[in-house]
C-alpha cells in the first residue's frame, strides 16, 4: 500500500488529505474479472471521475494501469473531497504501487505533497488554491510541493518551501525516480507594484472638496459614501481612488493572492498580486455574491476586495438583504459562513466606497414633494449600515465655469503624496498596518484626546444630530485622519468640524426630526 500527501481547500485554507492506494489481484479462477479502480473517503462527483481520467492518462502515456482491484482512499474519511486536485497524486500512488516509481523514491515522496488535474493525454492542468497549498506545506515542515506548472508562480509566493511545476505526468514520474531534475520555481520578484488606476484625478473637473474627502478616506482607510446628482463625477472619482492608495505590503499581497488563488483568479504566470483589488459589482448582485456563500462556500465581492476597494454604485438599488449582510464584515473585517458540514471564515477588510443619487429622480430636492421622495429614497438605507460608513460626502453638480476652466485641479500624484505622508505619521504613532479607521475606543482616547472647544463642538453635535456611540467614534477617527493629513499633532476644533461635515445624512435626519 502506498500513501501520498495532498490537500483539500476549505475557504482559503488548505487541510491535509492522505491518499492511500491498495491493489488486490483477482485470485485463482478469477482471471476473467476486469481490473477496477474505485475511490472512497467522501468524494464528490469530480473526485469519483478521477479514476477514469487517471486510467486514460496512464494508458496514453504508455504507463501501466492497475491489473486487479485498485482501491483509493482519501483520508480523513469524514472530510468531503471536491474537485480534480487529486488526479496527479492518485496516478503517482498507482505507479509507485506498480513499481514504475522505485523504492528509492519513498524518501522524496515523504517530503513532498502533490496536487494537479490530469487530462486524458497526461497533461497536468491548473488547480485552485495553490498558494494556500504551499502555505500548508510550509506549516507542516515539508520540503516542497509538486503542482501544475501554471500554478507554480503563485505557489512560489510563499517563502520557505520548494515549488516544482510539471506540465506532464511523465515529468513527475521522472522527478520522483531521480531521472529528471526539475528546476524549482523562483520566488516572485520584489519590485514594487506600479501606482496607477483607470483614471487620474486630474481628469475630473471641479469637485476639489470631494477629491479631498476621498484622499482623507484613502489616508485613514475610511468607508465613504458619495451623495450627489447624476453626472457629478462620483463614479469617476471612485475609479480614480486606487491610484492614490499606498502599495500593498508583502503580507497583504500574499493575503490577496491566497483569496484569488482559491477561486482560480490569479493571472496565469503571475506570482503575487501586487495591486490593491478594486471590485465594482452590479446593483443586482445577490447577498451570496456580495459576502460569499453557496453550497460549497466561496468568497464574495467583499472578500475579493480584501485590502482594496469595494465600490457599490447606486447603493439604494442593491437588495436590502445584501446591504445588511455587509454590516458585520465592515465592523469585524471578516465574513463567517456557516453550513451543515462546517463553518468557514473569509477575510474581508475592504474599504467600502459607495455612490448614490440623493433621490430616485437623480437630483437634490427643490420642493416639499421632492423632499418627501428624497427621504423615502434615502430611507432604503438602514441607520446601522450608515453608522458603519465613516464619511458621507456631498457632491454637487459641476458648473460650466469648472468644466470650461483650464486651471488644473488636484492630480493623483499630489493626492498620493499627501496620503503616503499621512500614513507615515500613523505608522510612527500606531504601528505598521494600523490605520485610523481601525483604532479602538481606548486608542482613540489616547491618540485623539479632545479638550476645550473641540470637545464642546463634538458634544453639541452628539446632542443636535443624535449621533450614535458608533458615529461618535467614527467622527473622532476621521478627525484624527484630517489632523494627520494636515500634519497636525493635535486634533483641533477645525478637524472635528470637518469630520462632522462628513456626516451629511445624520444632518438630514436631524432636520427631518426637527420638522416633525
Amino acid at each position: 500500500m502506498q500513501r501520498i500527501l495532498s490537500f483539500a481547500l476549505r475557504g482559503i485554507d488548505a487541510l491535509p488529505v492522505e491518499i492511500e492506494c491498495d491493489e488486490r489481484n483477482g485470485g485463482e479462477g478469477k482471471e476473467d474479472r476486469s481490473p477496477t479502480m474505485s475511490v472512497v473517503g467522501l468524494p464528490d462527483a469530480s473526485v469519483r471521475e478521477s479514476m477514469h481520467r487517471v486510467r486514460a492518462a496512464l494508458s496514453n502515456c504508455r504507463l501501466p494501469t492497475p491489473r486487479g482491484q485498485c482501491t483509493v482512499n482519501l483520508a480523513p474519511a469524514d472530510l468531503r473531497k471536491e474537485g480534480p486536485v487529486y488526479d496527479l497524486p492518485i496516478a503517482i500512488a498507482v505507479l509507485r504501487m506498480q513499481g514504475v516509481i522505485g523504492e528509492r523514491a519513498d524518501d522524496r515522496l515523504s517530503k513532498f505533497a502533490l496536487a494537479g488535474e490530469l487530462s486524458l493525454d497526461g497533461m497536468v492542468r491548473p488547480i485552485r488554491g495553490a498558494t494556500s497549498f504551499a502555505a500548508f506545506a510550509r506549516a507542516h515542515r515539508l520540503r516542497g510541493i509538486v503542482v501544475p506548472a501554471e500554478n507554480a508562480p503563485e505557489a512560489a509566493a510563499v517563502e520557505g518551501i520548494e515549488v516544482y511545476g510539471v506540465t506532464r505526468l511523465e515529468e513527475a514520474v521522472g522527478f520522483f525516480n531521480g531521472l529528471y531534475e526539475l528546476p524549482p520555481e523562483p520566488p516572485p520578484t520584489t519590485c514594487p507594484a506600479p501606482f496607477g488606476a483607470a483614471l487620474d484625478f486630474a481628469e475630473i473637473r471641479g469637485q476639489e472638496a470631494a477629491k479631498r474627502a476621498l484622499a482623507l478616506a484613502a489616508a485613514g482607510g475610511h468607508n465613504a459614501l458619495l451623495i450627489g446628482p447624476a453626472g457629478s463625477g462620483k463614479t469617476m472619482m471612485a475609479r480614480a481612488l486606487p491610484g492614490i492608495l499606498p502599495p500593498l505590503s508583502p503580507d497583504e499581497a500574499l493575503d490577496v493572492t491566497r483569496i484569488y488563488s482559491s477561486i482560480g483568479g490569479v493571472p496565469r504566470g503571475a506570482g503575487l498580486i501586487r495591486e490593491r483589488p478594486f471590485r465594482a459589482p452590479h446593483h443586482s448582485a445577490s447577498a451570496a455574491a456580495i459576502v460569499g456563500g453557496g453550497s460549497v462556500p466561496r468568497p464574495g465581492e467583499v472578500s475579493l476586495a480584501h485590502h482594496g476597494v469595494l465600490f457599490l454604485d447606486e447603493l439604494p438599488e442593491f437588495p436590502r438583504v445584501a446591504l445588511e449582510c455587509l454590516r458585520e464584515p465592515l465592523e469585524d473585517g471578516f465574513v463567517t459562513i456557516a453550513r451543515a458540514n462546517g463553518t468557514m471564515r473569509f477575510p474581508a477588510r475592504a474599504m467600502l466606497v459607495a455612490a448614490m443619487n440623493p433621490s430616485h429622480a437623480g437630483g437634490f430636492a427643490a420642493s416639499a414633494s421632492e423632499r418627501r421622495a428624497q427621504e423615502r429614497y434615502i430611507g432604503r438605507l438602514s441607520g446601522p449600515l450608515l453608522d458603519r460608513i465613516d464619511m458621507h460626502v456631498e457632491v454637487r453638480a459641476v458648473g460650466f465655469a469648472s468644466l470650461h476652466s483650464s486651471r488644473p485641479g488636484a492630480t493623483s500624484l499630489e493626492l498620493r503624496t499627501r496620503v503616503l505622508d499621512a500614513r507615515g505619521r500613523m505608522e510612527c504613532r500606531q504601528g505598521r498596518d494600523r490605520t485610523n479607521a481601525r483604532l479602538s475606543g481606548r486608542e482613540l482616547d489616547r491618540f485623539c484626546a479632545l479638550e476645550g472647544p473641540a470637545q464642546r463642538l463634538l458634544e453639541g453635535a452628539m446632542r443636535d444630530l443624535g449621533l450614535s456611540a458608533r458615529a461618535y467614534d467614527r467622527v473622532r477617527r476621521v478627525a484624527r485622519t484630517i489632523a494627520d493629513f494636515d500634519d497636525s499633532a493635535a486634533t483641533s476644533e477645525s478637524h472635528i468640524a470637518e469630520a462632522i461635515h462628513y456626516r451629511i445624512l445624520d444632518r438630514m435626519r436631524s432636520v427631518e426630526r426637527s420638522a416633525v
